[in-house]
């Protein structure tokens, strides 16, 4: 079975930017997040597909 999720290192690592620029930019540009867990402990992860969704459409002409 594939994953179907990947954690906030994974995501960065596959889009080529920085941990923190996921925390700070993720949301404002439209990157959907899902939170598993609650309080300060909850673990934040990226849908695969929602992820190369939001990557074909950040696409330049």
């Amino acid at each position: 079975m594939t994953p179907q999720f990947m954690s906030v290192r994974q995501t960065a690592e596959y889009l080529n930017v920085s941990i923190s620029w996921i925390y700070k930019n993720a949301a404002e540009s439209g990157l959907a997040s899902y939170r598993f867990g609650g309080g300060p402990n909850a673990k934040i992860r990226f849908k695969i597909s929602d992820v190369e969704a939001w990557l074909k459409q950040q696409r330049a002409l």
